[in-house]
């Protein structure tokens, strides 16, 4: 081969080798880096600790340090708007933590309560035979405690020398009662509170000679229960010589603890059976529920008065009660609830996770409830959820752990709620409010300025008719704040009868509208925060809406799903102080 053809294969070579070693460098590089992006895009599993969170691997296993089963977590690709409340999770992490909801159900909101107690004596119905001059027992007709007696019987005779000096002195009054009328009426006084019978004393005056010992009489039917004389002793004026209790009716006092007070109530039927007298049940009514609670016992008393025939209930008998009550008002038949096991308790707060609706994946939105008594192995909810919310009821914890992981707003780090405080009536108003704006809306949604006029007119109605007397402090100013804007706004709505002017002036009026929901609450169960981002020109628009389907106020058939909802809201609840309210737009009518 000629050199030169020699220098031009060489020249080849190298250039191919050069060409490879380029595609190996450079080709290989973009593959792993496309490669790299895809599992971004895809999402990456890691496996960790919900009470270790610092324990993270690549796959399932034990905590190295508590022993518990590893939670997986997702960095998901963002398929739905973020929400700080709102957990995803993959269906693999859902199977290994035995995640399992249950629906919020309608529940018939009676109870029945298991309590013990004794029989005791009726205090009403107890009599203290005292003694109403000094002197010396000189005789016992009642010996021993238990022993029934009848109204009137004679239970003790008692030598007195006081009274033998006031005999002597009626006795002396009477044969100059003509003289001296006033002395006479006055030796019979004495002897009149000492106790003796106008009878004794007709005797007494009478006799030439005086009695030196005087029966007391029982006041009461009964049996004695306590005698604290015997025969001999000396008495003072006052003194308890005997107690007699009528057991013709008894009490109940059972013991209530603090987690069963919600469901006490005066009147409520108690159904009770005593030892001593098997397979009898005796029925009564809650007649008191002492107002302190036993510091030693964390329990109050619970009274009941029974009728006791023959005497069949003796008082210290114990006794085995259950008393039905009901949470069930006119307006209410039945009520909400959630098992025991959804809620987590942080002792200011309850929280539960509800499975989101609609999502492609499976995702769980944590809700701030209030909690009513508990029902079994239930708990009665009073806001926060409706029926038919599938919420966690089995490992909900894990839920929990993950959330924290994720950043997200959890039972430990949730925000406090910026509601202030307002009694029920204002709310109720408030809300009466909300219903008239719901009017106004709706006309802006059909796109009808005089429908708007008039609604804005009765808007105003409604506003006038929320009374701020019943706020105070801090709830007080903030209302001042709110309410002349309102108005204002109101007004320009009324007054003006081109569509495109009242929905400039409709955007402040919800966006403080709004703001009052959320630091006042009201009594709906449910109402809805949407926003429309190319409203008033591209600035965006919120309002309130009593359905979660979109229908655009700002833009009416124009593009009536334009929207999304932005937050929802529950009976009694307002916004978290970590959520702002909407700020009005530039341009907008204040």
């Amino acid at each position: 081969m000629k050199p030169r053809n020699k220098q031009i294969t060489t020249y080849i070579l190298v250039a191919l080798a050069g060409l490879l070693l380029g595609w190996l460098i450079f080709g290989g590089r973009g593959a792993e880096q496309g490669h790299d992006h895809a599992a971004e895009t895809a999402g990456v599993t890691e496996y960790t600790c919900s009470m270790h969170p610092q324990i993270r691997q690549d796959g399932p296993g034990k905590c190295p340090l508590c022993g518990m089963d590893l939670t997986p977590v997702v960095a998901t690709g963002g398929g739905g708007e973020a929400s700080s409340y709102v957990l995803e999770m993959t269906p693999e992490a859902i199977a290994l933590a035995n995640i399992q909801t249950t629906p919020v159900q309608l529940v018939n909101p009676e109870n029945e309560l298991l309590l013990s107690g004794t029989v005791q004596l009726n205090e009403q119905k107890v009599s203290s035979i005292t003694a109403k001059f000094p002197g010396r027992i000189e005789r016992l007709y009642v010996n021993f405690t238990g022993q029934e007696v009848r109204k009137g019987e004679r239970l003790a005779s008692v030598y007195s020398p006081e009274l033998i000096t006031a005999q002597r002195e009626l006795q002396e009054a009477a044969k100059a009662k003509d003289l001296m009328p006033e002395l006479y009426e006055a030796a019979k006084t004495k002897l009149r509170l000492w106790n003796i019978s106008a009878k004794q004393i007709a005797r007494i005056e009478q006799a030439n000679d005086i009695l030196t010992s005087f029966d007391i009489y029982s006041d009461a039917a009964g049996v004695v229960t306590e005698r604290q004389v015997a025969v001999g002793d000396y008495v003072s004026t006052g003194s308890v010589l005997f107690q007699v209790a009528n057991l013709s009716s008894v009490w109940v006092v059972l013991d209530a603890y603090e987690s069963d007070l919600s469901w006490v109530k005066q009147g409520a039927s108690i159904n009770f059976t005593v030892p001593g007298i098997p397979g009898k049940d005796f029925t009564a009514k809650v007649a008191f529920v002492t107002p302190v609670l036993d510091a030693s016992t964390r329990a109050v008393q619970v009274r009941a008065e029974v009728v006791n025939p023959g005497n069949q209930l003796k008082p210290g008998m114990f006794a085995n009660a259950r008393i039905k009550t009901s949470t069930r008002t006119a307006a209410k038949e039945n009520a909400l609830a959630v098992q025991r096991t959804a809620v987590l308790w942080t002792g200011k707060r309850s929280v539960v996770y509800v499975k989101v609706a609609d999502r492609d994946a499976p995702a769980f939105e944590m809700r701030e409830v209030t909690l009513g008594p508990r029902l079994g192995d239930m708990y009665l909810i009073e806001a926060g959820l409706s029926e038919g919310e599938q919420v966690v009821t089995n490992g909900v914890f894990a839920v929990d752990g993950a959330a924290q992981l994720s950043g997200n707003y959890s039972m430990m780090s949730g925000p406090a709620n910026k509601m202030l405080e307002a009694p029920e009536e204002f709310q109720s108003q408030l809300t009466a409010l909300v219903d008239s704006y719901y009017t106004l809306k709706n006309a802006l949604v059909a796109s009808d300025a005089d429908a708007a006029r008039q609604a804005a007119g009765k808007f105003r109605q409604a506003l006038n008719k929320t009374d701020m007397r019943l706020l105070d402090g801090s709830s007080h100013a903030k209302w001042m704040q709110l309410q002349p804007v309102l108005a204002s706004n109101a007004e320009a709505i009324q007054k003006s009868t081109v569509i495109d002017k009242q929905r400039e002036a409709f955007s402040p009026l919800s966006n403080h509208l709004i703001e009052a929901v959320e630091t006042f609450g009201t009594n709906k169960e449910v109402l809805y925060k949407q926003k429309c981002p190319m409203a008033l020109g591209d600035v965006g628009g919120y309002w309130l809406s009593e359905v979660k389907d979109i229908r655009n106020p700002y833009f009416g058939d124009a593009m009536l799903a334009c929207g999304e909802t932005e937050h929802t809201y529950r009976q009694g609840a307002g916004a978290p102080a970590g959520e702002k309210a909407p700020a009005p737009a530039k341009g907008h009518v204040h």
